[in-house]
């Protein structure tokens, strides 16, 4: 006869094991010790504090709406005319980055914006003018210290409100076509080349972009200049076969090598091509240097797996960020770029990133590039439909770093660390063994916990937001500004975050 169990016993000994179960999943829900206070830089972010005369502008335009184009056609060219005589002032000679010259160009710029938008037929003109005169300032800054803040400040104004300026009249041109490329300047290059959607790419070249993830938002916005890239890549071209890859970190899976048609195939926001000077006295002397650049980087990527840097450490090249490949390839061949690197002092901004496991906050931002007078632009992609994205995510990106500011924290359900680090056990496995695991090697689950509702705040706030847009559009009849897209994101709500929307973040990133 066999034994039997009483009843009574598997009772008390699952009742044992469901308590266990619940005693070790409260265990993993106390959370970990705080992370040092992260290094501040104590710099002053930049600040426009200009919203009335947006506002104004965007009035302007309605009002040179209603009279019609033929209306302010002399106007339009006079306007063009002035700009680009102001330009020719520019390339004459030397200036200083105070001179006065650079404020008429600006207020030019952005005056003219109204015109164009109600001309959409100049638009060319205007795409012309704003190229023009990013490269005049640039050749300028080759004299200037790119290091000191009213030099920054100049520059910013300039290249970052030029394109600012130029995007907001694209946005208005409901013909334009699907992507639009921007050709700039024609840097002479040895390396091989090949031939990539209307551009010539030479090995060494950049690639710097935007990802359409929501933490590409905070990359592009979350320092002291926000800008509108959040990635950097680099270009190889084989010599015997003009095949191209493109060299570059990526959170999830670290230094890579890519065709380029992966690189394509990733969601870019934006993509920009920029090539070292060929006049630097180093590329005189060898003006192979880039191939050799991307030579190293090439080999740098395939040696060994190399995970992707949260931390955002420059000086531990063990493991990198996007810039990072960049800056340690070409530092290796004796050029220095990042002259001017970005700082993040914000305390709301320092508290949220270090939070997602960020603990250096001067860094080689992907829009510093544009500002370094090594580098030239080549040309730029722009997608008519995902500007509109671009700009939305950023405005979005915006309000919640407002918030952040006044003392709002980035958090998530707490029942959801156990989960994290089980995640996170399952990830160590995987990075150990060369694999890819969901959480990058040096974030902790707390940390990407914390991303996630970053991207389930933002995600919801946008939905809003896009609503607003669409509203606003039907009854203007044009399409909503940067500025007034920030305003809908002010008015939709804060950093709340419903457990709904964190477990939709979940199934997205999954």
């Amino acid at each position: 006869m066999g034994l039997r169990t009483n009843p009574s016993s598997r009772l008390w000994r699952t009742l044992g094991t469901l308590l266990g179960l619940a005693f070790a999943w409260l265990l993993l829900c106390i959370p970990a010790a705080q992370a040092p206070e992260p290094l501040n830089p104590h710099k002053k972010p930049f600040s426009w504090n200009q919203d009335p005369r947006w506002f104004a502008l965007e009035a302007r335009f309605r009002e040179y709406r209603a009279l019609g184009c033929d209306a302010i056609a002399a106007r339009l060219d006079a306007a063009l005319r002035r700009s680009h005589r102001l330009v020719d002032a520019m390339d004459a000679r030397a200036w200083n980055p105070d001179a006065a010259l650079f404020d008429s160009i600006e207020v030019n710029i952005f005056d003219l914006g109204p015109m164009i938008g109600t001309c959409p037929e100049r638009l060319e003109n205007y795409i012309h003018l704003v190229t023009r005169t990013r490269s005049a300032v640039k050749r300028q800054s080759q004299r200037w210290d790119v290091t000191a803040q009213s030099t920054r400040d100049r520059m910013y104004r300039l290249l970052f409100g030029g394109r600012a300026a130029l995007e907001e009249v694209m946005l208005q041109d409901s013909m334009a076509s699907r992507t639009r490329l921007v050709l700039a300047d024609d840097e002479p290059s040895q390396t091989p080349f090949a031939r990539i959607l209307g551009v010539t790419i030479h090995s060494g070249d950049l690639l710097v972009s935007r990802g359409g993830a929501q933490v590409s938002a905070l990359i592009a916005v979350g320092n002291d200049y926000p800008g509108n890239f959040s990635h950097v890549a680099l270009v190889y071209v084989d010599e015997q076969t003009s095949l191209a890859s493109v060299i570059e970190s990526r959170p999830g899976t670290g230094v890579a090598v890519y065709r380029l048609e992966e690189y394509l195939a990733d969601v870019k926001l934006r993509v920009m091509v920029l090539r070292v000077r060929s006049d630097l006295p180093a590329l005189v002397m060898d003006p192979m240097i880039p191939h050799r650049a991307a030579m190293l980087a090439l080999a740098s990527a395939r040696s060994g797996r190399i995970p992707y840097d949260v931390a955002m450490d420059l000086q531990d090249y063990a493991r990198m960020y996007c810039s990072e490949v960049i800056s340690s390839a070409y530092e290796k061949v004796g050029i220095r770029l990042w002259m001017g690197m970005s700082t993040i002092s914000s305390p709301g901004v320092t508290a949220w990133l270090s939070a997602m496991g960020v603990r250096h906050f001067e860094v080689q931002e992907p829009s510093d590039l544009e500002y370094d007078p090594q580098v030239r632009v080549v040309a730029e992609w722009r997608d008519h439909e995902t500007l509109f994205t671009d700009h939305v995510d950023n405005v979005i990106t915006e309000a919640m770093l407002r918030r952040a500011e006044k003392g709002e924290r980035l958090t998530y359900p707490w029942l959801m660390l156990p989960l994290g680090r089980l995640v996170k056990m399952y990830s160590w496995v995987m990075n150990s063994l060369g694999f890819t695991g969901p959480i990058p090697d040096d974030m902790s689950a707390d940390a990407a916990l914390r991303v996630l509702s970053f991207n389930a705040i933002h995600t919801e706030m946008k939905r809003r937001v896009l609503l607003r847009a669409d509203e606003f559009r039907r009854q203007q009849g044009y399409v909503a500004p940067e500025w007034q897209l920030l305003e809908f994101a002010k008015q939709v709500g804060g950093t709340g975050l419903t457990l709904r929307a964190y477990f939709v973040a979940v199934g997205e990133e999954l």
